[in-house]
């Protein structure tokens, strides 16, 4: 009967028949917040959480068997609560009034238009949000920036909502979310840390304590730590920017490596143990992707130069034009290794989501060189085993020959090339004989990963061309 209810859109009924200690509400049903959501819900089952979007069709998704947002374990989570202690409903305005607590975990993509553009981010949907919590309060909230913002947009949110009639007031807190796609569940449920940041008023302090008592239901109160809310709001762009750069670094010397027939990963292993560097993100590849390295990082760009830093702007510049120079590089050496033609050739593409473990292809290394690969005039066949209707919806509008295909035997079979674009562990136990014997010959391997057994693949017939490693070739100069 609940299962009914909850699909028919009835999840404020069961809300209304029970008793919670408090009243939680995240505007936004994306990457952040529905899973962020489903964790406090988890931990906290004498908490309501509500989670409520523009979107109906999200929250339909969310009310269904089918998730809209792919991660390990996250389905076990949701069908613990869902109905319980947790609802998606559509029913903005009423949520809004209901509840004491607001999370808002809206889009802030990059901005398209006017001052700024390709590099602001869009703070838009953020504002009008702001607007709809200011016009259905009935009574004052704690509402909690959720979403990686400039720095200083509480600011602006403050005063959009101080224009409050009566009584209302609002606390506005900056607690930014240092999840990674494809581990968020473990990552949501033991963070490296939880960041706080409020005003330092009495009012301020007291809003900020009232969601340390949120976490503090399963997180160690050494790992919640607090800051005056500009900080906060710093340290999320500043957190991004920093696994960017290092992601930009090993890159830049992969291709040093090419030249001068040095091996990445050897390089990479030596420079990583040393314990002032340490070996994380230090994998060479295609790039970074999803939604927020390149957005967040050109965020900050825009925010030094806002500011007159213009030396500073260009520094972190320079990691964003190092990633697109590696998925540039990548494809020209595509075509160089196949004799400088890709026209009517088939490109088994593996992987097009930006990162393993998620279905999220958002600025994904795979659709620029899927582009590329079109616009030389390349068949071109994507598989992936979570992505492929975000793919489809990624090169809906591109001009060429492109086949979804997911199973991966299926996709490579009289294929010139195989292309590996996402770190899937399936594409390492693959049966490579098998793939060879069916793909047209010479047969091409290009890994974009790092993630196969390069020599193995050589011995059994293929051309291996990886990052940052030498080429092993079948072909005489």
């Amino acid at each position: 009967m609940m299962k009914r209810i909850l699909i028919t859109g009835g999840a404020e009924a069961i809300q209304s028949k029970m008793k919670f200690k408090k009243k939680i509400l995240c505007i936004g049903a994306g990457y952040v917040g529905g899973p962020s959501m489903a964790m406090i819900a988890y931990k906290c089952p004498d908490y309501r959480v509500t989670v409520v979007d523009v979107n109906p069709d999200r929250i339909d998704a969310w009310n269904s068997a089918q998730l809209p947002v792919y991660e390990p374990g996250l389905d076990k989570i949701v069908k613990k609560t869902r109905g319980k202690n947790l609802f998606f409903t559509k029913d903005i305005e009423n949520q809004i009034k209901e509840n004491d607590i607001i999370f808002v975990s809206v889009n802030t993509p990059i901005k398209t238009y006017g001052a700024g553009a390709d590099m602001a981010a869009d703070l838009q949907y953020w504002e009008k949000t702001a607007r709809q919590i200011l016009k259905h309060s009935r009574s004052s909230k704690i509402v909690i920036e959720k979403s990686t913002l400039p720095v200083k947009t509480a600011l602006a949110m403050g005063k959009i909502l101080a224009s409050a009639k009566g009584k209302i007031k609002f606390e506005i807190l900056s607690n930014p979310e240092f999840m990674a796609e494809g581990t968020a569940i473990s990552d949501l449920e033991n963070p490296d840390r939880v960041l706080i940041g409020s005003y330092e008023t009495k009012s301020g302090l007291k809003a900020r304590a009232e969601l340390i008592e949120i976490y503090a239901r399963w997180i160690p109160p050494e790992k919640i730590i607090t800051s005056n809310i500009w900080s906060s709001e710093l340290s999320k762009l500043v957190a991004n920017a920093f696994l960017a750069q290092r992601v930009s670094s090993i890159n830049s010397i992969s291709a040093l490596c090419e030249k001068t027939d040095a091996d990445i990963s050897e390089v990479a292993r030596a420079v990583g143990m040393d314990n002032r560097i340490g070996d994380k993100f230090l994998n060479a590849g295609i790039g970074f992707g999803g939604s927020c390295f390149k957005k967040d990082m050109l965020n900050l760009v825009y925010l030094c130069s806002y500011y007159g830093l213009q030396e500073v702007a260009a520094y972190w510049k320079s990691v964003v034009n190092i990633n697109e120079y590696q998925q540039e590089r990548f494809i020209a050496n595509i075509l160089d290794r196949m004799f400088g033609t890709l026209a009517g050739k088939k490109i088994c593409i593996l992987g097009f989501a930006f990162k393993a473990n998620t279905s999220d292809t958002r600025e994904s290394p795979a659709i620029y060189i899927s582009q590329k690969l079109l616009a030389e005039q390349a068949q071109v066949i994507i598989s992936d085993p979570k992505a492929l209707k975000n793919a489809a919806m990624d090169l809906s509008g591109i001009k060429g020959n492109v086949k979804y295909i997911e199973d991966p035997y299926r996709a490579a079979a009289g294929c010139h090339a195989l292309v590996i674009l996402t770190d899937w562990d399936l594409y390492q136990k693959l049966d490579f004989q098998k793939i060879y014997s069916a793909m047209v010959k010479p047969a091409f391997l290009f890994d974009g990963r790092n993630i196969i057994d390069h020599k193995k693949c050589f011995a059994i017939g293929f051309n291996v061309y990886p990052i940052g490693k030498p080429a092993l070739s079948h072909f005489k100069n």
